[in-house]
């Protein structure tokens, strides 16, 4: 071992919960008409409680909600704990999303060329001002949602060979033909392609070189 090695800072432990997480309560839940006890660790409780809220519920129709699409069948508290659960993960990925999405609007903002966001179903999610004005100048088209469904988008290559390309050879850039077309009119160019630096969804950034 070096020094330099030795001198190395060790990192603070991860806090994964408290021991307050871990302490249970015992409630008594009423469920048409039923009053029922129901013994959950107090953070199941609060995860709970803002599970029901979200959905406009009382906690007691919650936990009715969870049991009947349990058919009863299965332990009642350990169905709530992952109906939290399942709600937590979907919660942090609607947001992980919504996240990345405003990170690729940023980036295309902060591009002076025209440039777009491409999903691996050539879809286009996002553009910036200087490729709407030049969609605009070329074909011409409004941007209306209208406008924007009429747009036909092709590639002389194809999306998934793109994404498998760029894993390929460590992010290097892929050139590519592009044609958008509206109506009769239709506008030829070219593309340098690179893969969003998100982690979902997948997205493709594509930078037109000639517009």
């Amino acid at each position: 071992m070096n020094d330099s090695t030795a001198r190395q800072p060790i990192p603070p432990p991860v806090s994964v919960f408290s021991a307050d997480d871990l302490a249970t309560d015992f409630r008594v839940v009423v469920r048409q008409g039923t009053r029922r006890g129901i013994r959950l660790e107090r953070l199941f409780w609060t995860t709970l409680k803002q599970l029901a809220e979200h959905n406009r519920l009382t906690i007691g129709e919650m936990v009715e909600e969870i049991a009947t699409a349990n058919d009863d069948s299965s332990n009642l508290a350990s169905a709530i704990r992952v109906a939290c659960l399942r709600w937590i993960s979907d919660q942090k990925a609607e947001l992980g999303a919504l996240a990345s999405l405003r990170t690729i609007n940023a980036i295309l903002g902060a591009c002076p060329a025209p440039a777009f966001a491409l999903s691996s179903a050539k879809r286009i999610l996002a553009f910036n001002p200087a490729f709407q004005q030049l969609v605009r100048r070329q074909l011409p088209v409004g941007f209306g949602e209208d406008a924007q469904r009429d747009l036909r988008l092709s590639l002389d290559v194809n999306v998934a060979d793109i994404f498998t390309r760029l894993d390929g050879n460590n992010g290097v850039p892929i050139s590519s033909g592009f044609v958008i077309g509206a109506g009769e009119r239709r506008y030829r160019g070219q593309l340098n392609i690179v893969r969003a630096p998100i982690q979902a969804p997948q997205l493709l950034l594509a930078f037109v070189v000639n517009g």
